[in-house]
Order: C-alpha cells, then sequence, then structure tokens
C-alpha cells in the first residue's frame, strides 16, 4: 500500500509504540488519527498525549486529528467512527495498539485487573476493528495492523509482562489470523507485529524502575517496522512478524 493519502487511526498513540507509528506513517505521507485516552484535558500519570501527538503529525505536513478514546466502551468507539469517517470519509489502515499488562502472579492479580487486561487488550482491538472494518470492505481495500509481543509465547518473562497479557497477546494472534483469511477476498490485509525486545516507551520503563534502560530500543523501531508490514500489498496477510523478521526483509529489499 502507498500510505500517501490514505487515513490511518492508531489506537494507543498518545505515546511509545503508537506514537512512533503515528508519526512513522505521517512522515509517509499519511493522514492520522491519534486515539487514546491520555489528552491535554485529561492527561494521565506517564507524559504524552494525543493533542501532543497529532500536533507533530500537523508539523510534518499532513492533517492529524486527536479523538480521545476508551478502546472498551462500545459507545466511545461506535462515536469515534462516526466522528473520524464524518471528518475524513474513509479509513484505510487500522492500528490496533491500546494495550495494558498487570504484572503479577495468576493468583496475585484481581479477577477485575484480569478482566481489564482481556477488555483493553483483545475485546478492544474487536471493537474497534468491527467499527472500521465494514467501511474497508466497502472500499474494497484496507489494512489492519495488531501490535503483540513476544509475551505470546514466552512462558519464561510471564513474571515481567504478568499471564493476563500474554494471554491477551495469544488470542489477538489467533484473530488476526481468523480475520486476515476471512476478509482476504475484500483486499484487505491483516497483520500482527509481534515485538520481541524491549523497548523504552514511557510506560515500560515506568514498570520497571529496577532495570537498566540504557540498552533498550527507541520506540522509533517500532514505527518504522509497523510502516514496513502497512506498505506490503495486500496479499501479504496473515503474518505475524517480528521486528527482527522484518529488518532483515527491510535489507533485503
Amino acid at each position: 500500500m502507498d500510505v500517501r493519502g490514505r487515513v490511518a487511526v492508531v489506537t494507543g498513540a498518545s505515546r511509545g509504540v503508537g506514537h512512533a507509528i503515528a508519526l512513522s506513517l505521517a512522515g509517509a505521507g499519511a493522514d492520522v488519527v491519534c486515539a487514546a485516552r491520555s489528552t491535554e484535558a485529561s492527561p494521565s500519570t506517564l507524559s504524552g498525549t494525543i493533542d501532543e501527538t497529532a500536533r507533530e503529525a500537523r508539523e510534518l505536513g499532513r492533517r492529524a486529528l486527536a479523538v480521545p478514546l476508551n478502546v472498551t466502551r462500545d459507545e466511545d468507539v461506535e462515536a469515534a467512527a462516526r466522528r473520524i469517517l464524518d471528518e475524513f470519509g474513509r479509513v484505510d489502515i487500522l492500528v490496533n495498539n491500546a494495550a495494558i499488562s498487570v504484572p503479577g502472579s495468576f493468583l496475585e492479580v484481581p479477577v477485575k485487573r484480569w478482566d481489564l487486561v482481556m477488555n483493553v487488550n483483545l475485546r478492544g482491538v474487536y471493537l474497534c476493528t468491527r467499527a472500521f472494518l465494514p467501511t474497508m470492505m466497502a472500499q474494497n481495500g484496507g489494512c489492519i495492523l495488531n501490535v503483540s509481543s513476544y509475551a505470546s509465547y514466552a512462558v519464561q518473562d510471564d513474571a515481567v509482562w504478568g499471564l493476563a497479557y500474554a494471554v491477551s497477546k495469544a488470542g489477538l494472534e489467533r484473530l488476526t489470523l481468523g480475520l486476515a483469511a476471512e476478509v482476504a477476498p475484500y483486499n484487505i490485509a491483516v497483520n500482527a507485529l509481534q515485538i520481541e525486545r524491549f523497548l523504552s516507551s514511557e510506560g515500560f520503563v515506568h514498570q520497571t524502575p529496577q532495570v537498566d534502560h540504557s540498552t533498550w530500543d527507541e520506540p522509533a523501531v517500532a514505527g518504522e517496522a509497523a510502516l514496513w508490514l502497512i506498505q506490503r500489498d495486500s496479499s501479504f496477510t496473515g503474518q505475524l512478524l517480528d521486528l527482527a523478521d522484518i529488518e532483515r526483509a527491510g535489507a533485503k529489499g
């Protein structure tokens, strides 16, 4: 896909990987919708808001819209989708990046916290995809990129992420594969970017204060990898690729 002039929606775009992906898309010529809960009017304890990301995208010469969004709330997602489609008239790219993790052993994590992880990381993806997929089908083309993690298979690191996060990412990857097969006749690519290394995103740095972060990669690495995946032809679908896979593929052209 040539992203120039396309419209991309990125959830979790206030900071970290989502911020990096939104700016990579804007830098390549896409108009971007930055969606998340953190706004200048209602900031979180971590730095970064969707308003800031949208301003940076506009500085790259693209249209950008900051849309407050709680991906766990059906009515919020539906209202955001209506606003975005009214503003841009189309959506070509959806990046499902919004996610949270709750470290702790299986019995230490309260049921409400487990449910919250599942609602954000998996149900939120379902709601956002359901909101924009009909438009892509009517356009006979589009791209959905789900941001996943090596936590989906790395049992040895469950203490870092928490089992709820790991289970949600495993479910996300299965959703990616099933949906890719289902919507392939509509020229819609559905892939997952599996982040298999530590990135110095604001959230994860805050979550691991005892760790030396100096050797971690910047989130921009994920932004570049996401752009590469999105730029593939629609026949390139149903793929679960990590950063190293994409770096090797990019080096080969």
